[in-house]
């Protein structure tokens, strides 16, 4: 199993959003990186869900139910798409002030290139952000 984080802007679509639908399609990801990233997932692996732009913080954890395919916005072909579903809510966010200036989470991803949108997360780094949502 792997481990991801997923930006998503919260007044586009929120983890809530994700909760009412029960699953939905990652699309709109237009980055080389991410998109690497988005056909490297497996069904099973885990992703914490990460409000961007507003709020700024991991506030849940969604599951990969289907591998990437062709993204249903990109016209050209050339970009993919993975299927997401809820697996649980955070019990506290964990603000990207937290991430920052924990030591635990220096060598993240997510921290290193702020600008993408889909990273790889270590299970150490998912476990330690978990352990924060809980104090």
């Amino acid at each position: 199993m792997r481990y991801w984080l997923m930006k998503s802007e919260p007044d586009v679509f929120s983890y809530d959003d994700l909760v009412k639908k029960g699953r939905a399609e990652w699309d709109g990801v237009r980055n080389h990186s991410a998109k690497l990233n988005m056909m490297a997932m497996k069904k099973g692996d885990l992703a914490i869900f990460y409000h961007s732009n507003i709020g700024v913080e991991a506030v849940g954890v969604m599951e990969i139910v289907e591998e990437a395919g062709p993204d249903s916005t990109d016209e050209t072909g050339k970009w993919v798409a993975v299927h997401v579903a809820p697996r649980e809510p955070l019990a506290k966010a964990v603000t990207l002030k937290a991430m920052k200036a924990d030591p635990a989470l220096a060598g993240m991803e997510m921290l290193r290139l702020s600008r993408l949108s889909v990273s790889s997360v270590t299970k150490a780094e998912f476990d330690h952000i978990m352990a924060l949502a809980k104090r």
